[in-house]
């Protein structure tokens, strides 16, 4: 993986569907969350145990999200990863994000047999708030 990756994925991504959302704000999603939407990006929570986060309506599974879907980011356990990246592509996103200490082997050959640019082991929140800050980034905030 590498920048180019990170800052394509980030130029593009409007609208993130978080999986493993929590609504305890202790929790690592909740804070990468929160970020993300401060930034002015569009966050839809997936998390079939949360009717809500955030004020914004809680899907039990990425098949359930209406609309398009840019970033896929993933707040699971390795041996849920592959699943989730075949219903990143059934649900035509665009990206593939598995969060710091996430690193799947076969959710990596999923996403990018379907063409889905892929991110492992990062955080979203560290990433976008990097790019924010570099000048002449691909990465604006509102773009």
């Amino acid at each position: 993986m590498d920048t180019d990756t990170v800052e394509r994925i980030l130029s593009y991504a409007h609208r993130i569907a978080v999986v493993g959302l929590s609504p305890d704000p202790s929790r690592p999603s909740n804070d990468v969350a929160r970020a993300l939407m401060d930034l002015g990006l569009e966050i839809v929570p997936v998390n079939p145990n949360v009717d809500e986060v955030f004020g914004l309506k809680s899907y039990p599974d990425l098949s359930d999200v209406p609309g398009d879907v840019d970033v896929v980011d993933v707040f699971r356990r390795t041996i849920y990863c592959e699943d989730l990246a075949q219903a990143a592509v059934a649900a035509g996103a665009k990206a593939l994000w598995l969060q710091s200490g996430l690193v799947c082997g076969p959710a990596r050959r999923v996403a990018e047999d379907a063409g889905l640019d892929y991110v492992e082991d990062r955080c979203l929140k560290v990433e976008a708030l990097r790019l924010r800050s570099v000048p002449n980034a691909a990465y604006r905030q509102g773009s």
